[in-house]
């Protein structure tokens, strides 16, 4: 069964649509426009390899905050719905990602229960158009669709690209051990997830 989504969420601040294959190989096509998020993205979809197209219209002239959201929130509902009844999944990973000066750790349960926790600060307002203080909404709104429990830390570090960088990087490799198929069973004693 293939574990792919197209997706799609329209408001009055956003038009976002795109495609989410859990087992693909890394490919993405990227415009969200937001130049810093595109790049979060493509990374996270080579890191997890998952296959990732995603477009987004919204209403930048104002902030990047509709759009931010937005894009997180229909990110999860897909990989949500990819993940279907999670039969087989690993479920649990977790994820030590340094880059550079800094050091992050993601753990994770696909447990189908949203929660997310986010310690750790920025020294800066902005990443080129991305406000950091989007940061951890970004992936608090992903959690919440997908179902996620989501624990991310950041251990040390003091560059805010690298910071936020090995935070998507981090996110993506433990989506990649979760989500592998290591049997035809819910990883669950409940009987579903």
């Amino acid at each position: 069964m293939a574990r792919a989504q197209v997706f799609a969420r329209k408001t009055k601040e956003t038009h976002i649509q795109g495609e989410l294959n859990l087992d693909g190989t890394g490919k993405a096509e990227i415009n969200t426009g937001i130049g810093f998020l595109d790049h979060m993205l493509e990374l996270f979809a080579f890191h997890s390899g998952f296959d990732l197209s995603l477009t987004n219209q919204g209403d930048l002239h104002i902030d990047a905050h509709h759009s931010v959201e937005d894009i997180a929130l229909a990110l999860g509902e897909a990989m949500n719905q990819a993940l279907g009844e999670r039969k087989g999944i690993a479920r649990y990973a977790s994820f030590f990602l340094p880059m550079d000066e800094c050091l992050v750790r993601t753990v994770l349960d696909l447990s189908g229960r949203p929660f997310h926790v986010f310690k750790g600060f920025f020294h800066t307002s902005k990443v080129g158009e991305l406000p950091t203080e989007m940061v951890a909404h970004f992936f608090k709104s992903f959690a919440d669709k997908a179902g996620v429990t989501l624990h991310q830390e950041i251990l040390y570090g003091f560059n805010d690209h690298h910071l936020i960088e090995a935070l998507f990087k981090g996110m993506a490799r433990a989506l990649r051990d979760a989500v592998a198929v290591v049997g035809d069973e819910i990883p669950s004693s409940k009987g579903v997830l």
